[in-house]
C-alpha cells in the first residue's frame, strides 16, 4: 500500500528537472566560467600563465605586445588566473556551453589592443 501511495505522490509532484535549452537555469553569484581576459586593462606581466594548473594559459611576448592563447580544454576553471591578476584583467564568465566538436574551437587568442587605440 505504501507503494502505491509514493507512486501517486510523485506522480502530481513537480518536475525537478528543466526543458533545457529552452529553459536555462540562472547560474550562482561565485560559479566559475570560462575565464575572459579585458586587453585594454591587461599589463602583460604573466602571471596567469605561471599559476594556472593546467597550463591553459599561453602568453606570447610581455607588456604592450602581449597576446594570451588560452586553450580552453586545458582549464580547470579553478580561477586562479583571475585571483593572481594585480590589474583584475581576468574575469571568470558565467558561460557553461562550453562543449565543442574539436580542440580548435577550444583556443582562444587575446591580442593586446591598447597600442590600436592609441592610433
Amino acid at each position: 500500500m505504501k507503494l502505491l501511495t509514493d507512486a501517486l505522490k510523485e506522480l502530481f509532484r513537480k518536475a525537478s528537472t528543466l526543458k533545457y535549452p529552452f529553459e536555462r537555469k540562472e547560474v550562482p553569484k561565485d560559479f566559475r566560467g570560462r575565464p575572459v581576459w579585458d586587453m585594454k586593462t591587461c599589463i602583460g606581466c604573466g602571471a596567469c600563465e605561471r599559476i594556472c594548473p593546467g597550463e591553459a594559459i599561453k602568453m606570447e611576448g610581455r607588456r604592450d605586445e602581449a597576446t594570451i592563447i588560452y586553450l580552453q580544454h586545458r582549464c580547470l576553471f579553478c580561477g586562479q588566473c583571475a585571483d593572481t591578476c594585480p590589474v583584475d584583467a581576468i574575469t571568470m564568465s558565467e558561460d557553461y556551453e562550453l562543449a565543442g566538436y574539436d580542440t580548435d574551437s577550444m583556443i582562444f587568442h587575446y591580442e593586446n589592443i591598447a597600442k590600436e587605440d592609441e592610433e
